[in-house]
């Protein structure tokens, strides 16, 4: 009987041994990160609790940036080209669409003329908006029938980065080498006005409540803050280095900015526009994501292929995730409700 006994006992042990060595990782909580990869020509499908690459789709060279449906169906990635904002180079025309579902290409919308199409948004109509940039504009995509609807003139060139108001109603555009910000009326598509703000400028954010834009001076430490009523500069922020691109939390309450060349994220009260606090972020950061519910945002680093993770309860940093150089447009795609 005891033999018995401890023959089942280890027979227990070694199944309980092999489905815990064969388990696979959790599920992810809620979503998973969708990644541009610009220097592999690829998207990544991300697990970020479980810190693992489920997918990685081919697409044009390159794409910089990556946009989700909000049904969480598809992906949109403008094709830029080979170069750099400015620089000579292949001249984008098209944005490949990639279906989560079946986690392939399945789509290229051609803008019909070379462009460098760069930052896309979904407006609340459920309209594509894409940054334009060798049109010094903003094309506008119907998702359903692929086709180009409009082209939003902003006025001046290298129109890199885009936001949208919540309500849909305006855009607003960095212009890399003009330094200044394009305002745009989405709903009679024209442009309303351009604000001078530096020699060069990158990339731009907009507050949760719409009121305030922030860009970022190229040339100095300093954030502009822009009064989306009057459509002026009220503030600067000072920073101990230069930002490239900031992301406010969802309450409001502060700005989280990358400086690409320091390799440092600092983060900037909203109320008293002061840094606070600064964090070790990996080489080449280029952009923030802040997950759904506040509680985490992730900055992808371009030239170390790692993507950063920090806790907002706590500001600190938890284990990046591991990836590979190039990795650059972040977007999230909810799994469940």
């Amino acid at each position: 009987m005891l033999v018995r006994l401890s023959l089942f006992l280890v027979s227990v042990m070694l199944v309980s041994s092999s489905e815990l060595r064969d388990a696979k990782p959790a599920p992810p909580a809620g979503g998973l990160l969708v990644v541009a990869n610009q220097m592999e020509h690829t998207v990544l499908v991300v697990d970020p609790d479980n810190r693992r690459e489920l997918a990685k789709i081919s697409v044009g060279v390159n794409g910089h940036e990556v946009i989700v449906s909000k049904d969480g169906r598809f992906a949109y990635v403008p094709i830029y080209g080979n170069s750099g904002v400015g620089k000579p180079g292949t001249d984008g025309r098209t944005i490949d669409v990639i279906d989560l579902q079946e986690r392939k290409l399945v789509a290229t919308i051609d803008l019909g003329k070379p462009l460098r199409p760069h930052r896309a948004e979904f407006g609340p109509d459920g309209l594509l908006y894409v940054t334009a940039e060798l049109a010094n504009a903003v094309d506008v995509i119907d998702p359903s029938t692929r086709k180009v609807l409009a082209e939003i003139p902003t006025g001046e060139p290298q129109s890199h980065m885009l936001v949208l108001s919540r309500d849909g109603q305006h855009g607003y555009t960095a212009n890399v080498s003009a330094g200044s910000v394009s305002v745009l009326d989405l709903t009679k598509r024209n442009l309303i006005t351009t604000i001078p703000v530096a020699k060069s400028v990158q990339r731009i954010s907009i507050s949760p409540d719409g009121l305030r834009v922030f860009t970022h001076d190229q040339n100095a430490p300093r954030i502009a803050v822009i009064d989306t009523a009057t459509n002026k500069i009220t503030n600067w922020i000072a920073l101990p280095d230069v930002a490239y691109a900031s992301e406010p939390t969802p309450d409001g309450r502060w700005l989280l900015a990358v400086c690409l060349g320091a390799n440092h994220l600092h983060v900037v009260d909203l109320q008293t526009l002061k840094v606070v606090r600064s964090l070790e972020i990996p080489e080449r950061s280029s952009e923030i994501l802040i997950r759904p519910g506040g509680e985490i945002a992730y900055v992808s680093g371009t030239g170390a292929g790692k993507i950063a993770v920090l806790d907002l309860g706590s500001w600190k940093m938890q284990q990046p995730i591991e990836l590979t150089p190039g990795v650059d447009g972040l977007a999230w795609v909810r799994t469940s409700h």
